[in-house]
């Protein structure tokens, strides 16, 4: 007998001492929610270990979730990722080099309140055209000077405002003004972009790409519009359904990451899987060792190697598929 009650003691001692351990090697946080009341911005609220942050859709709040919620929430469009805040002295477009065309812009308003960006070569000639859709913050100088890059390969880039003219700098001005719209209106918004192209210029072939939440709309429009030739995503949220993707006509480039929880590497497989089943033309990628918005200079997450041999399959994409 007393044998079993010294080794019931000494049991309970080891697993005692084995909980402190575990609380020693892992790193407990506040809830988000609380984070924030003690004036900690949202975008640098820390997640306990193992947990991803994202904000809920619904109500604007963030949250410390595991991946596998994480990645059902973004898919079905509940929640989206929370980003750093937005940094205007690194641009990611430093590193590339410039096409053989020199460059001219203008602003266009052609929808509502929505000034869209224009980038085409000044020589004269007939160009195919890109529709260039922001990430959450906005029609930034950053898009603005993607949009020059690209046009100075020979294309007519047209760059939308889906924010009526309103560009954020923060992680939570970024997240009201993504909340403040429907998606119904950007899918219009876009739609009206490429009809305008098609007025004024009359391309041959016209493509699209998106970076996050650009990436999802450039997917979207893909679903919403017959007159696209070639649709780029950099690791927006995805459809898997075949059915649904079947509508499309033409070649996919897709850009991954491989830590991303939100988005990760079995849904881009199964996104590629699903365009294989309906027979659409996909070149996937997902790159080893980057998170999610690997290709934005705003934050820790940026990887310029990564970024720049996207670029380039970007451009060898567009090169075969729209011209």
């Amino acid at each position: 007998m007393k044998t079993s009650v010294i080794a019931i003691i000494f049991l309970s001692i080891v697993l005692g001492l084995s909980q402190i351990v575990l609380a020693d090697a892992i790193a407990y946080h506040p809830p988000p929610l609380k984070q924030i009341q003690q004036g900690i911005d949202p975008g640098n609220i820390t997640c306990t270990e193992g947990l991803e942050l994202v904000m809920k859709f619904s109500n604007g709040n963030p949250a410390c979730l595991k991946p596998d919620s994480v990645a059902k929430l973004i898919e079905r469009g509940w929640a989206i990722h929370i980003l750093p805040d937005y940094t205007t002295g690194n641009n990611n477009s430093e590193i590339f080099t410039l096409g053989e065309y020199p460059v001219e812009t203008t602003d266009v308003n052609y929808f509502q309140n929505s000034n869209g960006y224009l980038a085409k070569p000044t020589v004269d000639g007939e160009y195919p055209a890109v529709i260039m859709i922001h990430e959450w913050w906005g029609l930034n100088e950053n898009i603005h000077d993607m949009a020059e890059k690209l046009a100075s390969h020979g294309y007519i880039v047209f760059a939308v405002d889906l924010y009526d003219g309103q560009v954020a700098t923060t992680s939570d001005e970024a997240r009201e003004l993504r909340s403040s719209f429907e998606e119904q209106y950007w899918i219009e918004n876009m739609n009206v972009a490429t009809k305008y192209l098609q007025e004024q210029y009359s391309p041959e072939k016209m493509g699209s790409i998106g970076w996050c939440f650009g990436g999802q709309q450039s997917l979207n429009l893909a679903l919403n519009n017959e007159d696209m030739d070639a649709t780029a995503i950099y690791y927006g949220r995805l459809v898997t359904e075949p059915e649904t993707l079947s509508s499309i006509d033409w070649p996919i480039l897709g850009i991954f990451a491989e830590l991303d929880q939100g988005i990760p590497p079995e849904q881009v497989n199964d996104f590629e899987s699903a365009l294989n089943e309906v027979g659409i033309t996909n070149d996937i990628h997902i790159y080893p060792d980057v998170d999610h918005a690997f290709a934005n200079p705003s934050g820790e997450r940026y990887a310029p190697e990564a970024t720049m041999d996207a670029w380039q399959k970007t451009i060898e994409f567009f090169e075969e598929n729209l011209k």
